[in-house]
């Protein structure tokens, strides 16, 4: 019985990840990923969350190794930003915000930055089951000299990581606050 309960706690993390992640298209140059997974809280709660990138989103796709080096200003021009001693990223730049239905941003994220392409990441929010249900697209254009269709698969597993992230940690239990 001990084995069973070792061997439980050992795969689940393997089994909590989004209902969907596919790569729904790709070709030399681009690729479009799409990630779907559904969250327990209301949109608006779930919309906060999103926002506060530098909790959920993981240290090891970030330039400086920390998560708590990132942030975002939830405002049309505002940034998906990294500041560090010794440096600074704008991985993406805010194109909508739309407080408790969708965060829409521009930017080739990580090692796509120095590709030469032309991304939008959007994270659309919709009331399901009680919850919310929250879909991620991104998007990717650029030369055909950059071989994105051999790039989508990592991407894919990057950006489903990242909403993985982002549903555990709306997911978690809250401290009851004093009104």
């Amino acid at each position: 019985m001990k084995n069973i309960l070792v061997l439980a706690c050992l795969l689940t993390p393997i089994f909590a990840i989004p209902a969907r992640a596919d790569v729904v298209q790709h070709a030399a140059d681009g690729f479009h990923v799409h990630v779907q997974v559904d969250v327990a809280h209301a949109p608006k709660r779930v919309y906060a969350d999103l926002l506060r990138i530098d909790r959920w989103w993981s240290s090891s796709h970030t330039f400086s190794g920390k998560a708590q080096n990132l942030s975002l200003q939830a405002r049309a021009g505002g940034c998906f930003c990294e500041h560090w001693n010794g440096g600074s990223v704008e991985h993406a730049r805010v194109i909508a915000a739309l407080p408790g239905h969708a965060l829409v941003l521009e930017g080739a994220l990580g090692p796509l930055q120095t590709m030469a392409v032309e991304g939008v990441l959007r994270f659309a929010l919709t009331p399901h089951d009680g919850g919310t249900r929250v879909e991620v697209d991104y998007r990717v254009n650029g030369s055909s000299l950059s071989q994105l269709s051999d790039v989508a698969p990592a991407v894919d597993r990057v950006i489903t990581e990242q909403v993985t992230r982002l549903a555990r940690f709306s997911d978690r239990p809250r401290a009851a606050t004093a009104h």
